[in-house]
């Protein structure tokens, strides 16, 4: 049974989900780029997304282990192959998921430098290390790992589901910055967060003692904060379609709240060279409602049972060793179940990069970028990350855009991140009239065999862009 536990958690992270949109980013066709840098330099005077299908965004990543690794027919044990990837991965590696889906989109122009853009957009993130020592001690044992430590601060995951209110403003300083800044409402939807987990287990040598091997557990203080779990697990006889219809209710209207905020800005150095950052989701979640709070702490160290067998007469029963053994295991590892509200951030995203353009276009200039030269090709390079628990996760991506004409343009990349050395990526953006597509993909590598992809994206959206009042 815990072979197959195990099996089916590596199987399930790797089918996850990433945050940043490197093919997205400086793509000033698209009202999704001021999604990624509210600072952005734009080429249109007003947009309105379809509701629900202006952007769809998948990404799928996990580092260290590919399905192929574990399912593959090289090897018909599959014992052997998950030994082999318990092996090689390490503590640091994770598992990843994220979709967003915009519900609603639009913006216009206000005044001669400024546009406003707001929305909806609901997000599922889900963020776990591999927890590998807990994992090494429940598929092998410990006979292999004698006086050797097994922590539990492996165990390190964060999960939510949100809904994301937003109202943002892009203003031109100049003829060479443009800045801008997004507020955001968050409703919580369900958070699951374990994060700061202490305590080990080992087994050491005794030969002097009552037993060959004394076990210990050693300051274990294990947390995972919930909150709209409580209620759904509450309710007797819930099915799985009753419990996703229950979610689906507080899409719009969650139980907890939060705050946050996305800044950033595009300085032109020349005509041809320019520079732009953008932080993103600088905010917080309050949770305070349908809040549930699971708690095991404790220490304790024992060398086993050593029954005794004393003669008995018909009045007299057998030591109750084992009920024993489990009184000092309740004394000594305690579990708690409290209802305590909890504050948690959400993953800070970064984004810097720069572009140079070659090529001066013909095309009528944006509003924004009145009177200044646009290029046909734009060759830039973007860095980055995310913050998580253990540390940023990051990528480089190089970028060749090219305008094909005013109506359509594509972009082709390369990117190194701590998924992949060779994601190539691919980006496609098309207008008819005031009506735009999209659609966008990296690490294409991975899907002429996604069992032995580390990572996969996918980007698409359908809304009306105007770049004429």
């Amino acid at each position: 049974m815990r072979k197959i536990v195990l099996i089916l958690f590596l199987f399930s992270s790797l089918l996850s989900f990433g945050q940043n949109k490197p093919l997205l980013y400086n793509v000033d066709d698209l009202p999704q780029s001021l999604m990624q840098n509210p600072g952005a330099r734009i080429d249109f005077t007003r947009h309105i997304g379809v509701p629900f299908f202006s952007q769809i965004h998948l990404f799928a990543g996990s580092t260290g282990v590919t399905a192929h690794d574990i399912f593959s027919d090289e090897d018909p044990n599959v014992n052997a192959r998950v030994r082999n990837v318990m092996n090689s991965i390490t503590a640091g590696d994770y598992f990843s998921i994220n979709e967003q889906l915009e519900i609603l989109s639009l913006g216009w122009k206000m005044g001669a430098k400024g546009y406003f853009s707001t929305g909806i957009y609901q997000e599922l993130d889900v963020f776990a290390y591999f927890p590998k020592d807990p994992a090494v001690l429940a598929f092998e044992g410990n006979a292999d790992y004698i006086n050797q430590d097994f922590e539990f601060s492996d165990v390190n995951f964060t999960g939510e589901i949100l809904t994301v209110y937003h109202a943002g403003f892009n203003y031109k300083v100049d003829r060479k910055l443009t800045v801008g800044g997004r507020f955001k409402l968050y409703s919580g939807i369900f958070n699951a967060e374990s994060t700061s987990n202490e305590g080990i287990f080992r087994t050491v040598q005794t030969p002097g003692g009552p037993n060959f091997y004394r076990h210990e557990v050693s300051g274990v203080d294990v947390v995972v904060n919930t909150s709209g779990y409580a209620s759904l697990k509450n309710e007797a006889n819930m099915t799985v379609d009753e419990a996703v219809a229950e979610l689906l209710s507080r899409s719009f209207f969650g139980q907890n709240i939060g705050l946050g905020l996305d800044l950033g800005f595009n300085y032109r150095v020349t005509d041809q060279f320019s520079v732009n950052a953008s932080i993103r989701d600088l905010g917080l979640m309050f949770h305070q409602k349908d809040v549930e709070n699971y708690n095991y702490f404790g220490s304790f160290q024992t060398t086993g049972l050593e029954p005794l067998f004393p003669e008995l007469d018909e009045n007299e029963s057998a030591i109750p060793y084992w009920d024993v053994f489990e009184e000092r295991l309740d004394v000594n590892l305690q579990d708690e179940t409290t209802e305590n509200i909890y504050t948690t951030w959400r993953p800070l995203k970064f984004n810097a990069s720069f572009q140079f353009g070659t090529g001066k276009s013909i095309l009528p200039c944006d509003y924004l970028i009145s009177k200044r030269p646009r290029f046909m090709n734009l060759f830039g390079m973007l860095v980055s990350g995310v913050n998580r628990p253990k540390g940023l996760t990051y990528g480089v991506t190089a970028y060749w855009d090219r305008k094909v004409n005013d109506n359509m343009r594509f972009r082709l990349a390369y990117g190194v991140d701590e998924y992949s050395l060779t994601k190539l990526g691919a980006m496609v953006t098309s207008r008819f009239k005031n009506f735009n597509i999209y659609l966008a993909a990296n690490d294409i590598i991975g899907y002429t065999n996604l069992a032995k992809a580390n990572s996969a994206s996918l980007q698409l959206g359908f809304q009306f862009v105007f770049k004429d009042l």
